[in-house]
């Protein structure tokens, strides 16, 4: 019986190949989600390793924060828009989640401590129902798997669905994100270490705005966690 799976297995295999989620090459026996050229070969920032990256500079005199990474540089056309296009909007869900578990093993090492929480940035509930899902949370997950921590999604809630942030300067980001978050429930978070995660940072406004919320809860500390950093 089990020869006969893995004879059905492989036959499925052959006529539906799972593709690479960066490259979209075929997958070879034992890979998943992204193949083995591809992990060493994707566009990784180390910022886990610089305490003073581009991305905590953005939030220099706005937040206070323990530490602010992305994963990786985000360029139009490239594999990393590849594989969130494929995790965003065509529901490729393991994307995400493979993804975090490569961010969560670069975390494991930071001096800050470990994290108590790991938040997403919420998606206004009429977005949740038309995409199914938050995109942020299955990064969330996967980073969850590798830092021993919860995903805590009912404490920042998002009250009020925003247009889209394309094409706008950074202060129009932020205007267009200001009263957008709130906290819900303050005093599971107090004097908690919380991970806050986003798939991409460009200006950074809708962390700032998702930090300047959650900063108001006594003694919590925080951190930033991204899949990219895009300029």
């Amino acid at each position: 019986m089990w020869l006969r799976n893995t004879y059905l297995a492989d036959f499925i295999a052959l006529i539906f190949p799972d593709l690479c989620a960066a490259c979209n090459r075929q997958l070879l026996k034992g890979e998943q989600v992204i193949c083995t050229a591809c992990k060493f070969d994707l566009p990784y920032t180390n910022f886990h390793q610089q305490k003073d990256n581009i991305v905590a500079r953005q939030f220099w005199g706005k937040l206070k924060i323990e530490h602010a990474y992305a994963l990786l540089y985000f360029t139009k056309g490239g594999k990393v828009q590849n594989m969130v296009h494929r995790f965003k909007y065509e529901g490729e869900k393991q994307v995400g989640v493979a993804l975090g578990n490569i961010a969560g093993e670069q975390l494991k090492g930071l001096t800050t401590g470990t994290f108590d929480y790991i938040i997403p940035v919420p998606l206004h509930k009429s977005k949740l129902r038309k995409r199914g899902y938050n995109q942020s949370k299955l990064f969330a997950d996967g980073l969850a798997q590798k830092l021993d921590a919860p995903v805590e999604l009912d404490n920042l809630v998002r009250v009020i669905a925003t247009e889209t942030q394309t094409r706008k300067s950074r202060f129009a980001r932020f205007e267009n994100m200001r009263e957008v978050f709130a906290v819900a429930n303050a005093g599971k978070l107090a004097n908690k270490h919380i991970l806050l995660v986003d798939d991409i940072v460009t200006t950074g406004s809708t962390l700032e705005a998702c930090g300047i919320e959650l900063l108001k809860v006594p003694g919590l500390k925080l951190s930033i966690a991204t899949i990219a950093y895009a300029e």
